[in-house]
């Protein structure tokens, strides 16, 4: 299944819900802001969201520093 992550072409084994992704790509998943086609999806919908070839993904991860 090609998808698109962060304006970048990524091909994945389908079925794939959102959180496998998520789990895939971050590191730390506390501070993650999901985006699907344009639309956010929060946190506890992220295991049910299966993810369809064309899907276009961002992905967020908030920073702390200082």
């Amino acid at each position: 299944m090609n998808i698109t992550v962060n304006g970048r072409p990524r091909t994945i084994p389908g079925p794939a819900s959102l959180k496998l992704l998520i789990e895939q790509i971050c590191r730390d998943r506390r501070h993650v802001i999901a985006e699907v086609n344009g639309n956010v999806v929060r946190t506890p919908q992220w295991e049910t969201r299966i993810l369809q070839n064309g899907d276009t993904i961002e992905l967020v991860q908030f920073v702390g520093g200082g």
